[in-house]
């Protein structure tokens, strides 16, 4: 049997397989090593009845996660999980490798992940090739759910938002100034805090205020990565994947055609395309 492993910082979406048929399909909470040590990691392991269940079976986990990105980080995920499953070779991948095989395959391209935080990269076909983005929902995230999370509560803090939209915003969300400040810097994850409020933005598409908001945001992460990948590589397609590339496709084709870009193939959850492709493999 074997365990594949999407995680963003909000969720993580899991496929156990044996023999190509799936077994189990399921969410947990997400699993950042950035926000999360070995012991929280197995904690989370150890509530979920799926995975106590089928622990002994599984032989092979292919994980890949957003913060998975150096050799200290992906060891605090194999470590954690090689507690819990004590007889399956465990595999650790940033979740940029995932969407490059997920819209990919064996072919390369140009991918980039717009969900709860941004980024992208060159992908020869076999390996993901590593460059200076990614940079994290302080300094960078542009277009992601972080990235719009921040707008919408800066615009709620200033009082600069459109009356209407201020108003369905503290229907939705009643909060205060100093609510708000706690959470973004004293408590724990602000990034999964503000990353929560692009719910509220999918409820409101087609609202003027969201799709300048969305498109703004698409624009700078299309400037600031698509574009000097799309110089380098001028002939290899673009994908995306990511929840907010995919619940704002249609304002996402127009800031990037709006720059000159062609967007070839958008996913919202790589997981499905992952199983299809390990389970040929085991």
């Amino acid at each position: 049997m074997i365990a594949v492993v999407y995680s963003g910082s909000n969720h993580a979406d899991w496929r156990l397989a044996d023999k190509g048929r799936t077994i189990a399909s399921f969410k947990t909470s997400g699993i950042n090593p950035y926000f999360n040590d070995e012991k929280s990691i197995l904690q989370l392991l150890n509530k979920n009845i799926n995975l106590i269940h089928h622990a002994e079976e599984i032989k092979r986990i292919y994980f890949f996660g957003a913060g998975a990105s150096s050799d200290e980080l992906q060891n605090t995920v194999s470590n954690a999980f090689a507690g819990f499953f004590k007889f399956a070779k465990i595999s650790v991948q940033h979740d940029i490798e995932a969407a490059a095989i997920a819209c990919c395959k064996n072919k390369p391209g140009i991918i980039c992940i717009c969900g709860s935080g941004s980024n992208a990269a060159w992908y020869d076909g076999k390996k993901v090739k590593p460059n200076n983005y990614g940079l994290g929902y302080i300094l960078a995230d542009e277009g992601s759910g972080n990235w719009l999370g921040k707008q919408l509560v800066m615009g709620f803090m200033s009082e600069t938002l459109p009356d209407d939209i201020r108003a369905k915003f503290i229907k939705k969300n009643p909060t205060d100034r100093k609510t708000i400040l706690e959470k973004v810097y004293r408590q724990k994850h602000p990034a999964l805090y503000l990353s929560n409020f692009a719910d509220f933005f999918v409820e409101n598409a087609q609202e003027a205020y969201v799709k300048k908001t969305v498109k703004a945001g698409f624009d700078k992460l299309i400037k600031t990565y698509i574009i000097p990948l799309k110089t380098q590589h001028p002939n290899a397609p673009v994908h995306f994947a990511g929840s907010v590339a995919a619940n704002f496709q249609d304002y996402l084709k127009e800031a990037a055609a709006e720059n000159g870009i062609s967007i070839e193939y958008i996913i919202k959850e790589p997981i499905n395309n992952l199983l299809s492709y390990y389970s040929s493999k085991n």
